[in-house]
């Protein structure tokens, strides 16, 4: 029991320190413009859409003098990552991608769940439910109206996650994977099409990113600490 109690926190002191060393190595990443009104990163060569958009968020906030919160910049990441691939497929979920990452951080699921199930149930939003509202993850066979597509993507999350009451027999202490054969046990192929859409994403743990030497480029320091 003192040894399971020890693991448990010794993992989550590495999750904590891996946040911290990603958003202090987002200072270093290269840039080749700053503006009189504000800190402009650019670049020569396209860079992940993750990394681009912590890097860009951890400047303002340099900028700004505000302090640096790992776990939001990585949320805010998520969900920029989320949203350009609803963009770069012409998706109508485009914009709720921040609402995904938030649902999936508060729910303790991989945050590449919830837009993976909306593709392959609903090509992100093409095909959502016409008998029922707001209804774009396959959930309850489109028998249950959502009040809003947020809603939708709580209430899923939730499930899920196993945190809802109803449904915590069905999918709580269970891996992604596990929870895909729940969600669908009819197709069998259920389990790999979401997660291949998933990694197509982004990687589930983008913390082992390396932002210190993307594309050869030289780094930047920038005279101030953040603030963690």
């Amino acid at each position: 029991m003192i040894d399971t109690v020890l693991a448990e926190q010794n993992r989550f002191y590495m999750k904590k320190n891996n946040l911290i060393r990603f958003a202090f190595g987002l200072v270093l990443l290269p840039m080749t413009a700053v503006t009189p009104t504000g800190l402009t990163p650019k670049v020569d060569v396209p860079q992940s859409v993750l990394v681009q958009k912590l890097n860009t968020t951890a400047l303002v906030s340099l900028a700004l003098n505000e302090p640096i919160d790992p776990t939001a910049l990585l949320i805010k990441a998520q969900g920029d990552a989320i949203d350009a691939y609803y963009k770069k497929n012409d998706m109508p979920l485009y914009g709720l991608g921040q609402v995904m990452a938030q649902a999936a951080h508060d729910e303790d699921i991989d945050w590449r769940l919830i837009p993976g199930i909306s593709v392959i149930e609903s090509t992100g939003g093409i095909h959502s439910c016409v008998k029922v509202t707001n209804s774009f993850l396959g959930y309850g066979s489109c028998h249950i109206n959502f009040e809003s597509r947020e809603k939708a993507i709580q209430i899923v999350a939730e499930s899920l996650g196993g945190n809802n009451p109803k449904t915590a027999h069905y999918y709580d202490g269970k891996t992604t994977r596990q929870i895909l054969r729940t969600y669908n046990s009819v197709i069998k192929t259920y389990p790999e099409k979401v997660l291949k859409v998933m990694d197509q994403i982004g990687p589930e743990d983008i913390t082992t990113l390396d932002t210190t030497n993307l594309n050869g480029q030289a780094k930047t320091m920038i005279n101030k600490d953040p603030v963690v």
